[in-house]
């Protein structure tokens, strides 16, 4: 079994819904950050990726086919080299929503598990701030334009950097169509995934 699909976009991005669609479409099963329930010895060996160290992807990944969100989207350059013939899915929206909404749902959970006085919760916020606050935003997080031109430029240079015929840049709300197109599917019965609002978050990754 190997990585077919693999998610650039960062989390906040409609990554939830398009796990659970990519699923849908036959892709069993779809990595993303909340699979770290599951398998927590894994946060160990993201953080060895992240600092450039090898990693037996095989293992991480077994039994996945596709990969989506944090913490794997930091590293979507390294996985498209372990992983040459998958096919890029970069999910955007718009950023000052985007912001908002990390903000407001992502960050803020990193935050108050960082400053908890339990420990699982206190290694848990330090991971995050690890492996994404502090190493793709410098730990600026109230820096309002500059954690938005990173979140810019880190979408321009997938852009730049894969092949068109192996990229679908999408949002969610644009539904199955130009998934199931550039995947090769035909479009389901049921209607497109729409999960992991704001107002959602808390039941997903409760502080």
């Amino acid at each position: 079994m190997s990585i077919e699909i693999i998610g650039a976009g960062f989390g906040r991005t409609g990554t939830l819904s398009l796990k659970y669609g990519l699923e849908m479409l036959g892709y069993k099963q779809c990595y993303h950050m909340m699979e770290l329930m599951k398998h927590p010895d894994h946060s160990e060996l993201w953080s060895q990726a992240h600092k450039g160290n090898p990693v037996d992807w095989a293992h991480l990944y077994e039994g996945y086919v596709a990969t989506v969100d944090w913490p794997s989207c930091n590293l979507w350059q390294t996985l498209t080299q372990q992983y040459p013939q998958a096919k890029v899915i970069l999910t955007i929206r718009d950023p000052d929503q985007w912001y908002d909404s990390i903000m407001a749902t992502i960050y803020k959970s990193s935050h108050l598990n960082l400053e908890s006085d339990d420990p699982k919760k206190q290694r848990s916020g330090q991971w995050a701030m690890d492996i994404i606050w502090g190493r793709l935003f410098a730990g600026r997080m109230d820096d309002r334009d500059h954690v938005i031109n990173v979140f810019k430029q880190h979408n321009e240079q997938v852009r730049n950097t894969v092949a068109d015929d192996q990229l679908l840049v999408f949002e969610a709300r644009q539904g199955w169509q130009p998934l199931c197109d550039f995947l090769g599917k035909e479009v389901p019965n049921e209607a497109y995934p729409r999960v992991n609002s704001t107002e959602d978050f808390s039941k997903f990754f409760p502080a």
